[in-house]
């Protein structure tokens, strides 16, 4: 298991709607480049020191395939079961629906499935799953058109999120996985062995290794995989590498999905060739591979707020809601306020998926099915008895993407 940090939710809950309100009522300065907000108000909780570099997991013998999201209308459901309305329409209006942003990474999606599931079957209400890129998808919770996302990514979207917190677009409602790494330079650790001064971000300024990255397609320059196009780590990935003066020994590729980024890195494990690029915690690779990030000069504001020339900060990762939600559905946002799905579990739930080869929806009923003592304390108890006569049933969600 990568060495990300898993810190206490509580501390979590109770800062991060004080700091909030602070930014709504409009205290502090402003810095280059973010909201009219002080340092401090634009901080979460204070976060450990980044674990040791090296991202030692449970690797598989062989690298295991990259994930395909696309799923059949029955895939989840049990072998003679056939989907149905919601058992236990209690709470919800039948015309309402609660939309989720279905952001293009496996943990939002699995999120997502937990969650509409119990939502549905549950509380009666109807869910839908809108597909986007990170930016699109926080302008529609914005504006209404999406209801809920499962994993906001603080500090990486504080300029946004913060902006559309003062506006009252959106309210934090709990904490989603806690709090998590990422880094635009990592590679497989078998090279970090074989290259051992190969272990700072300026060491890709070495014509060396410059010449190990480099390939067909990025001409004498080191090829670096980047975040998927369309995220928020994009931007930050190409001002580190030009804040590093990388810019004229590193040529970068920003896949379009989430999957083309984990089948390049799977594809060159496989081979124990020399890899590249952008990884976070919670990614399936880093999970099931031996990975280690290369050294940078650490995050501070200053920094990250100017030329971006050092690490990124230790990610707090949180639950947010239209600001219309908690009238529409107050029922629905209790639930996501008691939300308690941190990194271990996740971890645990991604390594199953890898070893049963298993879709999202599989892995939301299989972790209802195992963790129901887990569920039961953020619901109602008749919110309980529906999702069990659900699972009980076979039953899927309706709003699942088909």
């Amino acid at each position: 298991m990568p060495n990300a940090v898993n810190w206490n939710r509580a501390i979590v809950a109770a800062a991060v709607p004080l700091l909030l309100a602070a930014v709504i009522l409009g205290t502090g300065v402003g810095c280059c480049d973010c909201p009219d907000v002080t340092a401090d108000a634009r901080q979460l909780p204070p976060t450990p020191v980044r674990a040791a570099t090296t991202l030692a997991t449970s690797a598989p013998a062989t690298p295991v395939a990259a994930q395909q999201p696309a799923v059949p209308p029955t895939v989840a459901v049990e072998p003679g079961a056939t989907p149905s309305s919601p058992t236990a329409a209690s709470e919800g209006d039948a015309g309402d629906i609660v939309v989720f942003a279905d952001l293009n990474w496996t943990s939002a999606r699995v999120h997502n499935r937990i969650a509409q599931y119990i939502i549905e079957h549950g509380y009666g209400y109807r869910t839908g799953a809108a597909g986007g890129s990170t930016n699109e998808l926080f302008e529609k919770l914005r504006h209404g058109e999406v209801d809920v996302t499962m994993e906001v990514w603080l500090p990486l979207q504080d300029r946004d999120w913060l902006t559309a917190v003062a506006d009252g677009d959106v309210k934090y409602v709990g904490s989603s996985l806690g709090s998590d790494w990422q880094s635009t330079f990592v590679i497989p650790t078998y090279l970090a062995e074989e290259f051992p001064d190969l272990d700072h971000v300026d060491d890709l300024q070495d014509p060396r290794f410059r010449q190990l990255f480099a390939t067909s397609d990025s001409g004498d320059k080191a090829r670096l995989v980047g975040c998927v196009a369309g995220w928020a780590c994009q931007e930050v990935n190409d001002a580190q590498i030009a804040g590093y003066g990388l810019s004229e020994h590193i040529h970068t590729f920003f896949p379009d999905s989430q999957e083309a980024l984990f089948a390049d890195l799977y594809g060159a494990y496989a081979k124990r060739k020399p890899w590249l690029g952008y990884m976070w915690g919670t990614a399936d690779p880093a999970v099931l591979l031996d990975l280690t990030p290369l050294e940078e000069p650490a995050y501070n504001d200053q920094c990250w707020y100017t030329h971006k020339a050092c690490a990124f900060e230790p990610t707090t990762i949180i639950i947010a809601v239209n600001s219309d939600l908690p009238g529409r559905a107050p029922a629905l946002v209790h639930l996501l306020e008691q939300w308690d799905f941190g990194l271990d579990d996740y971890h645990d739930l991604l390594r199953w998926m890898n070893d049963n080869d298993a879709s999202v929806e599989l892995a939301a009923l299989h972790w209802l099915r195992t963790e129901r003592e887990t569920y039961r304390s953020w619901v109602t108890e008749k919110a309980y008895a529906g999702v069990e006569a659900a699972l009980r049933a076979g039953l899927a969600a309706d709003g699942w993407p088909q």
